[in-house]
């Protein structure tokens, strides 16, 4: 009986964490690891500060297992693009994690307007490095 009580608890535990979880959805790039994304509609940059207009190189940020760089667009003083330069290519399964984790932060970030995003699971070397470098990109557009 205890069990069965044990065995029931545990079932719908499961379920309802399963439940709460909201899916995530990438597109994965079909060649290479570089990336470009637009945002479809501006908003204000959460920081508050208006960046100025223009496109942004942020530093390489060399990783456990690569480097990591991006550029970032800003237009009417909102990031509306971001592409990627540089990922970790060392290994098969960094180029595997760099394609599933980058269009994820890509989104994020543009959703976002900023570099305050969080990190993809699995992958936190290569999406502390694109937050880093992005932040660099829009540190120089005087965000």
């Amino acid at each position: 009986m205890r069990r069965a009580v044990l065995a029931a608890a545990s079932t719908s535990a499961l379920v309802v964490l399963m439940l709460s979880l909201k899916p995530h959805h990438s597109a994965v790039p079909s060649g290479g690891t570089s990336v470009s994304a637009r945002a479809p509609t501006p908003a204000p940059a959460s920081s508050g500060t208006a960046l100025t207009d223009g496109m942004y190189t942020g530093d390489p940020v060399n990783t456990q297992y690569g480097t990591v760089q991006v550029s970032a667009t800003v237009k009417a003083g909102r990031l509306t693009a971001v592409t990627v330069l540089r990922t970790p290519s060392g290994d098969g399964r960094s180029r595997q994690i760099a394609t599933d984790a980058v269009p994820r932060l890509t989104q994020e970030a543009l959703s976002a307007h900023s570099a305050h995003i969080d990190a993809v699971s699995g992958a936190s070397y290569t999406s502390q490095g694109y937050i880093q470098s992005l932040q660099s990109a829009l540190d120089r557009a005087g965000g």
